[in-house]
């Protein structure tokens, strides 16, 4: 039992420490954007039905290369829409999410990549590209 924990303990350390930390309150990410002076990257996205944001998350974000240039020069900001009811977001974020899309993304779509300073300025925008990830980050540094 005890080496079960050990493990168990081990185990969730190390996927947190690899994790990529997504923040899902723009003040939090100004904050951090501040703090690292860098940029923020937020998406719009409904990973539960949009399939360009399924391959975005599964392309870009959750690549090696993408995790590692992020953790270092930006602060990644999620807005998720999800359609079904078992992903249901919180009122409380949802309606951090609906107060991002009226000021960021007022046209609806998904996905929508918007590069914004550490102000909430807008820089730049794109959505879904087939591209390798040094190609993305290449985009997304050049606002």
């Amino acid at each position: 039992m005890r080496l079960f924990i050990i493990t168990l303990l081990v185990s969730i350390s190390t996927l947190t420490i690899n994790a990529q930390e997504w923040q899902t309150d723009i003040e939090k990410a100004k904050e951090l954007a501040s703090a690292k002076d860098c940029n923020i990257v937020l998406v719009f996205q409904g990973t539960d039905w949009c399939a360009p944001c399924i391959k975005l998350e599964n392309e870009i974000w959750k690549s090696d290369e993408f995790k590692e240039y992020a953790k270092e020069h930006f602060v990644l900001l999620k807005a998720e829409f999800p359609r079904k009811r078992k992903n249901k977001l919180s009122k409380e974020q949802q309606a951090k999410n609906n107060s991002l899309a009226e000021k960021y993304n007022t046209q609806g779509y998904f996905p929508f990549v918007v590069v914004l300073d550490r102000e909430g300025n807008v820089l730049g925008t794109t959505g879904y590209k087939k591209v390798t990830p040094k190609e993305y980050i290449n985009i997304l540094t050049s606002f």
